[in-house]
């Protein structure tokens, strides 16, 4: 299976858990990545246009890139010839919750940080050395890997604070929050014999001590999508990853996911995206 990264395969980068590259000017557009198991970061400059789950985000000039695998991004539009840097690595190989959990990591933030010419000059020098430590024998660069990826996000929250703390000045901005949150939190989904507590609107209404119509109504204020339409789209999500990235039977997943039995799932995954569950995973 390949990762996006040429002369990388999906089993070398789960061996490894990390790979630093430069980017290349060539690359086509549309780029479609879709969901991944691992998490992206990157130093880019140039001109460019990212969907960002459905967000158009316009960036030009230099600018870092934060990718959570739980969302899927592409770039749709690129008007000049881009440069820079970026790296993957799995969740396992960045083991620090204080990373994993980082703002800059969370569905619903910004990916994108811009940069002034003294802030990308630093960030530059970041990513040389962890291009450096890759491609050396030195015996603990998986270490200094990991210090220089704690640093990027480390400087990005600097540069640019959480965007979770302007919604929550407000009552809806705050349950909003709180529930993208407890949906998030759920994911991913790492052993088949521990289903998803949380399904419907009501379920997270009730742990959220709220009605369910003013959770509705909050979320489709703030987000423009209803409650309903989160859940979907991050259990599809889910279902995608489980199928795609592990041995698990339909069954199980099925299981995992909530569903009570499996043509539960078969006809919910079909009505969703077009396709059968096996069909999907044949792919």
């Amino acid at each position: 299976m390949e990762t996006g990264i040429p002369g990388l395969s999906w089993d070398e980068l789960k061996l490894k858990g990390f790979k630093v590259h430069e980017l290349s000017a060539s690359v086509d557009v549309p780029v479609r990545t879709g969901r991944r198991d691992f998490y992206k970061m990157g130093l880019v400059y140039g001109d460019m246009t990212i969907d960002q789950d459905g967000r158009l985000v316009e960036v030009k000039g230099a600018f870092l890139i934060f990718v959570n695998p739980a969302v899927p991004h592409s770039i749709v539009r690129r008007i000049n010839r881009i440069s820079g840097y970026a790296c993957i690595f799995t969740e396992s190989f960045i083991s620090s919750r204080e990373m994993k959990d980082s703002p800059l990591f969370r569905v619903g933030d910004s990916p994108v940080i811009p940069l002034d010419n003294d802030e990308a000059l630093f960030m530059q020098g970041i990513f040389r050395k962890m291009l450096t430590a890759y491609n050396g024998d030195y015996p603990h660069k998986g270490d200094l890997i990991k210090s220089c990826i704690a640093l990027v996000i480390h400087e990005a929250l600097r540069l640019q604070p959480s965007q979770q703390t302007t919604p929550l000045r407000n009552g809806t901005g705050r349950i909003t929050h709180l529930f993208m949150d407890l949906l998030e939190r759920q994911f991913p989904i790492e052993r088949s014999n521990d289903p998803l507590r949380y399904r419907n609107p009501q379920a997270f209404a009730k742990v959220l001590a709220v009605h369910v119509n003013y959770l509705n109504r909050a979320v489709k204020e703030v987000t423009g999508k209803p409650t309903s339409t989160h859940i979907a789209a991050r259990i599809t999500a889910e279902a995608k990853a489980l199928l795609k990235h592990t041995d698990w039977n339909v069954a199980d997943i099925a299981y995992a996911l909530g569903f009570e039995y499996p043509a539960y799932f078969n006809n919910y995954f079909k009505r969703v995206t077009g396709t059968t569950p096996n069909s999907f995973r044949k792919v």
